[in-house]
Order: structure tokens, then sequence, then C-alpha cells
């Protein structure tokens, strides 16, 4: 399991959650507290938005606790709204381009979690990306693979339907081919002005998402990324939580089961 860390509210240094905190993601990524895998140094990757229509992007193969480049670039950048990500590689190999966070224009993506059976279902999950979609298409994981098909289900209209109907569609697929295994779904989308936090499985075993406000903004993150262990509280599972640049929030339900057709 990987693990990720956004933030949305007054413009902070990267470094101040990514690199200073005890228990930072970049700490994590050598030695996570809540997650299968302790260790995750299969790549990592951070986005943020600054003066510019679309995100800046950073993704690299080195693990992060030895990325010298990441690490000079938290402590340089500074935005309002970013994502960063430590990877565990659970599909795809270990590459570039298969490293989260994910673009396309203005929009970023990143996941924790996998389709269960992914590779008995890669050809059909791709099947699900629409032709005109395909070019985008430059890695080989089933994170990207639902990024793009909820882009084709109008993710810059309707940010929180698109996304249940792509993991709709990779649950219908996995239920087709008879896949046992579960699909699960800790995820954090922005367009530049709103962060959304998903936490969903379909076995009702959501990886671990939380979510903490203070006086400059919202951070989220796959566990506590600092001490103050009461200040944060977990995303419920099935759920999607809002986060504007003001530091507003909501938190909505998220049933992407609910979109499957039913049995007559």
């Amino acid at each position: 399991m990987c693990r990720f860390l956004a933030y949305a509210g007054a413009p902070v240094f990267l470094d101040s959650l990514l690199i200073r905190p005890r228990s930072s993601l970049i700490a994590q990524s050598l030695a996570a507290r809540e997650a299968k895998t302790v260790v995750n140094g299969d790549g990592c990757g951070i986005a943020w938005y600054g003066d510019r229509e679309e995100a800046g992007l950073y993704r690299g193969i080195l693990p992060a606790w030895s990325d010298a480049n990441l690490v000079s670039l938290c402590r340089q950048i500074r935005s309002g709204l970013f994502c960063a990500h430590v990877r565990s590689a659970t599909s795809g190999e270990v590459s570039t381009a298969n490293c989260h966070p994910f673009a396309y224009g203005r929009h970023i993506f990143m996941h924790n979690g996998q389709i269960g059976g992914y590779d008995r279902l890669r050809r059909r999950i791709d099947g699900l990306i629409p032709d005109a979609l395909y070019a985008a298409r430059k890695g080989t994981s089933d994170s990207e693979a639902l990024f793009l098909i909820a882009i084709a289900h109008g993710l810059e209209r309707d940010p929180v339907e698109a996304m249940r109907l792509a993991l709709a569609d990779a649950r219908a697929e996995m239920l087709a081919a008879d896949i046992a295994e579960p699909l699960r779904f800790a995820a954090a989308h922005s367009d530049g002005e709103t962060l959304w936090a998903y936490r969903w499985s379909s076995d009702e075993r959501p990886p671990s998402l939380y979510w903490r406000a203070d006086e400059a903004g919202v951070t989220v993150a796959s566990e506590p990324c600092d001490e103050a262990a009461a200040s944060w509280r977990p995303v419920p599972p099935g759920s999607v939580l809002a986060i504007t640049r003001d530091g507003r929030t909501a938190t909505f339900p998220f049933a992407p089961e609910a979109a499957l057709p039913r049995a007559a």
C-alpha cells in the first residue's frame, strides 16, 4: 500500500509537511505505521499549483528518502494546494510513468489501493478508456486507468460522480470476470480550486485516510504526519471529503456500488 498527503489552505513551503515532521511522508516511505507494506520505495512524486494554470509535477523512481531533488524542491516550493505520494507498487512496474500523482490538464490525481485481480483485468480496464483519451495513458498502473476513466465520465463537470462511475465500471468488470479480490480506493483529486479526498472499498476495509484542520489549512494523509494524533480525524469509510482553498470542508456519502446494475 502506498502513502500520500494533500494540503489546501494558505501557501506553505512543502517541506513543512513533507520533510520536517517526525512522521513526515518521506519518513513514512521508509517506515509506514498503518500499511501492510512498511517500506514504500518504488518511487515518489509531488504536484503543486502555483502561478500558472496547470499544476507543476515532479515524479521519479528513486525512494523518497534518497531523492535529493525531491528534498530540494520541497524546500523551495511554496503552494496553497499540493499533493505528494510515495509508492509501493501493486500493479505496473517501477517506472516514472507509473509514479503518482498523475496530471491531465489542470487536474491531478493520486491513489492508494488496488483493483483486485488487475493482472487478469488489465485489457478489460484499458478498454474502458475512450480512444480520444487513450494517448494520455503513459503507464501501466490501475491508478492511472481509473483517473482517465473518471475524466471520460466528466471529471471536470462533476468530480465525485465521475469518480463514482469510474469505480463502478471497474467493479462491474471485476464481477463479470468473477474476481473475488476487493477494489480498495483511498485517493485525492484536485482541479486547483477544490481538493477531494475519497475513502471506499468494496469489502468494507478501505485504506486508512485522515484529515486535520489548523490555522493554515487542511491536510489529508494516509496516516498522521506528526505526533499530535488527537488532532487527526479519520475520513469516514464510504465518503468523500471536499476541501476548498479557504479551508471550508464538507463530507458526502460515496457509494460506487450504487451505480452497478441490479439483478432482476
